[in-house]
């Protein structure tokens, strides 16, 4: 079957939106396909910096006659509706409809729309300018003279070629017809801009990918990052070091790079004074360069590794020069840094904190740090930690914020932080939790152990979202510029990996009235946030969101490790027999009462009379008898906070339950006797509400 090419070729794609772009190209060019009819067997995009491509094999060279049968208006019907009916079914009079009898509804008209087959090749140069015309880059511009125009082009970068060739492997492929913005889709591409700067004609695929290879091109993304990972470890293996790798950093250089030459270049050994983590932002940052180690060791070793677009006639030597220059110079700077930071203590920076502006309606650096240190001294009995001692650590938590090494490098706060209390001396304690309060900042990352990094993380936290709160700058849809669903989430993880005990309407409270003045957040509100996050946490561990909702339902659940045992033991009772009978008997007795309750216009929430329910059926005093019981186990168990006790004495109900709805009438002649049926009712619907809200339960 015929396979397409397409080939975008421009000026520089940054190396951030190309493997976007090549999903956006084969999902918009595949999806618009199959819409009209054209299935494929397979589909795949490529990038570099300078072009997208896509290959679909297997496509139809033309799309089926499709044969549409179009029901008309019923014969006699107005004028109106039987000139409707032949515009939509694209005839000119009723002599090119049929009339078909209905035994119900009579003579009807009918049209039969019969559409031949398109050539693949009519609708590829249909749909493709204007999936070129509109692609969704995040920064478009347009250029020359046509830009002034209306309508004109827009692309990342100056679009200067297309290939778009459309046929079977046998045969010679066709150019799909169309142009775009000035450029005339064609089979003429260009490899390396300076390895291979001649024109390439290309028909099919695998011509495309092999000339290109042979042009100095690697197409495939992922081949390019292979070639780089494996040269630069076996470079460093043959001078004795150990690459130190970089998944993020190795995506980028791969999208800077069409033919990747890996070359080592080296420093001077006195920079390996800088911490390492300085020296590695530095490399990074400012070369995309990669550090290596010492074989077997941890330290750094004084080289890099760099990845070069060129084979160059001398070996790589003059590139290599010139970034060992610029590595020189940047070190040179980073070291500066380094040593006049640890010329100030972190207290003495404090005072700039003062005239940093946090957010306009949240006040300064200064009076935040005030606030997470008060915060995170009562929050510290409540972890294990000394209070002193999180105070501390709060007030010196955010000083290396007003550093040189972090101004220069931001990604290293915090830990820059811990190395300059280290230096001056801080308790261990206090300086890890300068470098911790910051974790976990995503659903991979390491929860701090010490408790004193726990209480300045926690009160560095529910800081940020009380203040956010009660400023009324919550997370809307997928917009959360403030982070607040990710400090949520670390606020989730540091109480459930570490086992604490906080009442979250407490510190919420707390937190809202150390702001002083402002709105204040409304802490049931904020505790539905934490509701949220903690369903799409424990949905991610396999738990059910209903089984959630019901705990949370119930008031006063704010102890977050005892929601999710209560849940858990919920969840363990439910997969029962027992439980799934007894869910179902709920069910039964709400819908009853639901329904009662409206009729009767009264809610039946007494507790029901047993010696009325002693005097009617077995059954029914079985049930009071069992409902008595089991509420005060349960209620007894859930005060232990033993939750699997709790729903043992609940499975007891069953028995009771579905005899009483076997042998017993609830709506029974006497009135009285029908009233109290419907209280035990309510009285099975409260005994449940001793652990959860059975109600929002599925099932």
């Amino acid at each position: 079957m015929p396979d397409l090419l397409l080939e975008l070729r421009s000026e520089e794609i940054p190396a951030r939106m190309q493997r976007r772009a090549a999903e956006d190209l084969k999902k918009l060019v595949t999806d618009a396909l199959v819409a009209r009819g054209f299935l494929y067997e397979g589909a795949k995009a490529f990038s570099t910096p300078r072009r997208l491509a896509l290959h679909i094999a297997g496509l139809p060279a033309r799309g089926e006659a499709v044969r549409e049968e179009r029901r008309g208006p019923r014969v006699g019907a107005p004028e109106a509706a039987v000139q409707g009916f032949l515009k939509g079914a694209g005839l000119t009079s009723l002599d090119q409809a049929t009339t078909v009898t209905d035994p119900k509804k009579g003579e009807f008209y009918l049209a039969v729309i019969e559409r031949p087959g398109r050539e693949t090749l009519d609708v590829l140069a249909e749909l493709l300018p204007e999936i070129i015309k509109n692609f969704p880059w995040p920064k478009s511009m347009r250029w020359g003279a046509a830009s002034a125009e209306p309508g004109s082009l827009r692309w990342v970068r100056p679009l200067q070629s297309i290939v778009a060739t459309f046929g079977p492997e046998t045969e010679t492929p066709e150019v799909v017809p169309f142009t775009v913005g000035g450029i005339t889709a064609g089979t003429v591409t260009y490899g390396h801009r300076f390895l291979a700067p001649e024109p390439i004609e290309v028909r099919r695929f695998d011509d495309y990918i092999q000339a290109l290879e042979r042009a100095k091109v690697v197409l495939d993304p992922e081949r390019r990052k292979d070639v780089i990972l494996h040269d630069a470890r076996d470079l460093a293996f043959a001078r004795g070091l150990d690459l130190v790798e970089d998944e993020g950093l190795l995506d980028e250089v791969s999208g800077l790079v069409e033919w990747p030459v890996v070359l080592m270049g080296s420093f001077d050994e006195s920079f390996l004074d800088i911490p390492a983590e300085a020296i590695r932002a530095t490399i990074r940052a400012n070369q995309k360069c990669f550090v290596l180690r010492k074989s077997g060791s941890e330290d750094l070793a004084p080289a890099f590794i760099l990845v070069s677009n060129l084979v160059a006639s001398d070996g790589g030597q003059a590139i290599t020069a010139g970034n060992e220059r610029v590595v020189r110079a940047r070190l040179s700077d980073a070291k500066f840094f380094w040593e006049t930071d640890k010329a100030t203590r972190l207290e003495d920076r404090l005072p700039k904190l003062d005239t940093i502006v946090f957010h306009e309606k949240l006040g300064t650096q200064g009076a935040r740090i005030a606030r997470i240190a008060a915060l995170a001294k009562d929050l510290a009995p409540l972890v294990g930690a000394d209070p002193e001692l999180a105070e501390r650590a709060a007030r010196l938590a955010k000083a290396d914020l007003v550093t040189e090494m972090v101004g220069e490098f931001p990604e290293l706060q915090g830990l820059m932080g811990r190395k300059y209390a280290t230096l001056q001396g801080h308790h261990e304690s206090v300086c890890a939790a300068i470098e911790e309060h910051y974790k976990p900042v995503g659903p991979s990352d390491r929860v701090p152990s010490d408790p004193v990094s726990i209480a300045v993380a926690l009160a560095d936290k529910l800081d940020t979202l009380a203040g956010f709160w009660a400023i009324d700058e919550k997370p809307t849809g997928s917009k959360d510029p403030f982070a607040l669903r990710r400090a949520a989430l670390g606020v989730i993880r540091l109480i459930l990996d570490r086992g604490l005990r906080l009442r979250l309407l407490e510190q919420v409270g707390a937190a809202d009235r150390s702001l002083a003045g402002r709105a204040g957040a409304d802490p049931q509100d904020l505790l539905g946030f934490f509701a949220d996050r903690l369903k799409v946490y424990l949905r991610d561990q396999g738990a059910r969101h209903d089984l959630i909702d019901a705990v949370f339902a119930l008031p006063g659940q704010d102890d977050l490790l005892m929601v999710v045992r209560r849940v858990e033991a919920l969840g363990q009772f439910l997969d029962t027999e027992d439980g799934k009978n007894l869910l179902a008997g709920y069910k039964r007795a709400a819908n009853i009462l639901r329904i009662e309750e409206k009729k009767d216009n009264r809610a039946y929430d007494a507790a029901p009379d047993s010696t009325l329910a002693a005097a009617g059926e077995p059954a029914e005093q079985a049930l009071a008898e069992a409902l008595a019981k089991a509420r005060e186990t349960a209620s007894a168990a859930v005060a232990r906070e033993d939750f699997s006790g709790a729903m043992q004495a609940l499975s007891t109900l069953r028995a009771p339950v579905d005899a009483f709805f076997q042998d017993v009438t609830v709506n029974a002649p006497d009135p009285k006797l029908r009233e109290n049926r419907l209280l035990l009712l309510n009285a099975l619907r409260a005994a449940t509400r001793e652990v959860a809200e059975f109600s929002k339960i599925e099932g």
